[in-house]
């Protein structure tokens, strides 16, 4: 790797539908155009194979065999450019299904495999989420190193849980990633948010490829878009609206995640000796000031 310490990561976004073949193709194109353009590392996002509902995305689970996915190993072998699918449903040798992010190397092999720890169960305008009836959770994080370049893995609601990002952050993470299908809703609300506190939290690189949200009302649920680029002092350096489909590659300086954590060593100043000790409670006695007359 160059001695500046930069690694180009192709982030893309689409309209994921449940023709899973049509959203096949979109991820192949993004794939080669993201590698034609320097991509170290091209990210796809969660369910954008298959966007569906519970029903359907678990009766379409792929196994990690599966024409489909080899496909997606073939972009990469012909690219000659790591892959990473962001989340599908996967249907294990021991028959359970979980929400899984693959990486293929530059050869098309499969080298690293990632299980969404925490399950989007939630209650949202009315709408019911409960993956927990789909999937099962994993229970290791991960992180894969491209380009000489530690990078942290994650998906969607994981966002949600900071001690996952921490731990990453400490391991030696520079860079984590954030593929997702997070909801209108909660992506007005909360997406950009969320991502921004995690990049400065942990003075590293946020990295997201997301779907969005088609027009004709047909969706199984909506989804927010806006793939962000998040640098570690906080600053959105891309965002893709709500363009689909789209790609782009961003160089990503990590000079940038040294300076961050030179000025403030946050990570230096962890304290889970203290974290792992019960809170106190203590309810301030009231006390009626005289009034002064």
């Amino acid at each position: 790797m160059p001695d500046a310490q930069c690694v180009r990561i192709g982030i893309s976004q689409w309209r994921a539908t449940r023709d899973r073949a049509a959203n096949l193709d979109i991820a192949c194109d993004l794939v080669r155009q993201c590698a034609a353009d320097g991509a170290d590392l091209v990210l796809l996002p969660e369910n954008g194979l298959h966007l569906g509902t519970n029903v359907e995305m678990r009766e379409a689970a792929l196994r990690t065999g599966s024409a489909e996915l080899q496909q997606l190993a073939d972009v990469a072998r012909e690219t000659k450019t790591p892959v990473l699918l962001g989340g599908f449903k996967h249907l294990g040798a021991d028959g359970v299904i979980r929400n899984s992010a693959v990486l293929y190397d530059g050869e098309g092999a499969l080298v690293a495999q990632y299980d969404k720890i925490h399950l989007f169960d939630a209650r949202i305008n009315g709408q019911s989420f409960e993956a927990s009836s789909v999937e099962q959770g994993g229970t290791r994080p991960l992180i894969v190193k491209i380009a000489g370049v530690k990078i942290g893995v994650t998906i969607c609601y994981d966002v949600r849980f900071p001690e996952l990002y921490r731990q990453l952050a400490l391991a030696g993470a520079e860079i984590i990633l954030v593929p997702a299908a997070f909801t209108q809703t909660t992506g007005e609300a909360h997406w950009e948010a969320l991502l921004r506190a995690r990049a400065i939290e942990n003075e590293c690189f946020i990295v997201s490829s997301t779907t969005v949200r088609g027009d004709d009302g047909t969706d199984a649920f909506e989804t927010y878009g806006h793939g962000l680029v998040v640098e570690p002092w906080g600053k959105v350096i891309v965002d893709l609206g709500i363009a689909s489909p789209t790609c782009q590659v961003v160089e990503l300086d990590l000079g940038l995640v040294a300076s961050a954590r030179d000025k403030l060593p946050v990570l230096h100043h962890v304290r889970p000796d203290a974290y792992g000790t019960p809170a106190v409670v203590t309810l301030a006695p009231y006390r009626m000031e005289e009034a002064t007359l």
